[in-house]
């Protein structure tokens, strides 16, 4: 792959994340404002269930596929690949759904709601995790346009229902069930176009123990990582009660989110595009994949990070109401910059990845996911909300900075320090101008947001961030998108 065609891939990747940004930007307003706080914490609380279950049920065969498949000729091994990769991967969920269903009397009183919710996530789980496996596959043969085009219109299919539900009155419940829908009929449309394009095989498991030992050590990875994102909201229910999840969600999710946009595409491409790579001996190739991926993704997170963190309460109050904004409009900003050395770490943790030391960064989560739980069990009772925030930003920092000293034992690549400060003080400067402005309201802080962008922007290449054949590059790529 090209250097021009993994920056049209990251821009086609992108539009994707946009789409899927705006829908969570229009489902959290609908959600937020007529369900109210209780309701969705509740609903918060069953989808991080659903997080914590993939953790554990996917099992990483998604990453294998990726890893393995990906400079995969032979079609039968390519078949077999995927039918017994996802046959393994529907009876283990089958197994955590019949558990869900089981006991779903005591945990929806735990989550302060009602039975058949956790029977409908029960049933959800199947499909999303055999989607998951699905959509695995165009990203291992590099078939990005039609992950993107499958990935949208579930998107749009979950908008669509979801604030359809709502509006009709059906509540939380239509909600959950529109997901349900949804999960249904992308599983069989993306399952039906696989068996037309590369054909169905009787799985024989013939490489599913080379994968489940790539994949394995992943496990503890997946599952820290779930501790570290997601337990805090166990936690805040369990120390301060329903309320408090649901005033703390809205604003994680947007700082997350925002960030998580951002480093979305060199995430989804460069474990396929590193891994032939390495394979190659080129790893030349692999240096400079990580070094412009990085600097790419710096290039928009460090002034993200800035304008969340002074427009916090502003975009609250548009997206929710000034009920959520007002109790957590401070943890926007923590969150959002525990994101800048998450998303750093999920490029460099690509090299771990690549050389197969997976039981590594298995441990270094493990090791993340303690301290995190650890303090939530401290600062939550002494600061609320606010704490776990704090905890976040601190196991998110110690993850990064640990990846980054092992992985560079391996694979060193340059860092281009110069640029980052170049754009915290761009960043800096915008930040000022912005806070002058002092917008209020939805159409003056799009106005806001906007003229930040084109100072900042302007600024970076004032400031020669860029070099001019990298300038060249982005405006190949745009004219002939």
């Amino acid at each position: 792959m090209s250097y021009k065609k993994f920056t049209k891939d990251i821009g086609i990747y992108g539009l994707m994340q946009l789409v899927s940004a705006l829908g969570g930007f229009i489902t959290l307003p609908i959600i937020t404002k007529l369900l109210g706080v209780e309701n969705y914490g509740s609903w918060t609380q069953l989808l991080v269930t659903a997080g914590l279950i993939s953790s554990l049920a996917l099992l990483g065969l998604p990453y294998a596929i990726v890893r393995f498949l990906a400079g995969e000729k032979d079609k039968r091994e390519i078949q077999d690949g995927i039918w017994s990769t996802a046959t393994l991967v529907f009876c283990i969920s089958i197994i955590f759904s019949l558990f869900l269903i089981f006991f779903s009397n005591p945990i929806s009183h735990f989550f302060n709601c009602k039975k058949v919710f956790v029977q409908i996530l029960a049933i959800i789980i199947i499909f999303d995790y055999l989607n998951q496996v699905f959509l695995s596959v165009f990203r291992a043969l590099q078939q990005n346009i039609k992950y993107c085009l499958f990935t949208i219109f579930q998107e749009l299919g979950e908008i669509g229902l979801v604030v359809l539900a709502i509006c009709l009155g059906y509540g939380l419940f239509g909600a959950l069930f529109s997901f349900l829908i949804i999960r249904i009929v992308t599983s069989l449309l993306i399952g039906g176009y696989i068996i037309k394009e590369i054909g169905f095989k009787v799985p024989q498991f013939l490489k599913t123990k080379k994968y489940l030992s790539l994949c394995w050590p992943t496990i503890p990875d997946s599952l820290s990582g779930w501790v570290i994102q997601s337990s805090d909201r166990y936690l805040i229910g369990f120390f301060l009660g329903t309320l408090f999840v649901g005033y703390y969600a809205p604003a994680y999710v947007i700082g997350v989110f925002v960030i998580s946009f951002l480093v979305a595409p060199f995430s989804f491409l460069l474990p396929a595009i590193l891994s032939r790579f390495y394979d190659e001996n080129k790893v030349n190739e692999v240096k400079i994949y990580l070094k412009y991926s990085l600097k790419y993704f710096l290039l928009f997170a460090i002034p993200s990070v800035f304008g969340l963190s002074i427009l916090s309460k502003q975009i609250l109050t548009i997206l929710t109401t000034s009920e959520f904004a007002q109790a957590g409009y401070l943890v926007l900003p923590i969150v959002a910059l525990g994101m800048l050395p998450m998303g750093a770490n999920a490029i460099i943790a690509q090299i771990i990845g690549i050389i197969k030391k997976t039981k590594v960064g298995g441990t270094l989560a493990i090791i993340a996911a303690l301290l995190n739980f650890g303090l939530n069990l401290i600062f939550i009772p002494m600061l609320g909300i606010i704490g776990a925030a704090v905890t976040t930003l601190i196991a998110f920092t110690f993850l990064f900075l640990s990846t980054w000293i092992y992985s560079s034992r391996h694979i060193k690549f340059g860092i281009d320090w110069q640029f980052i400060l170049k754009s915290i003080f761009a960043s800096a400067l915008m930040t000022f101008f912005v806070f002058w402005l002092n917008p209020i309201g939805l159409y003056k802080t799009i106005t806001a947001i906007v003229l930040g962008v084109l100072i900042y922007g302007t600024l970076i290449i004032f400031l020669k961030g860029f070099s001019q054949q990298e300038l060249s590059l982005f405006k190949k790529v745009i004219k002939k998108a």
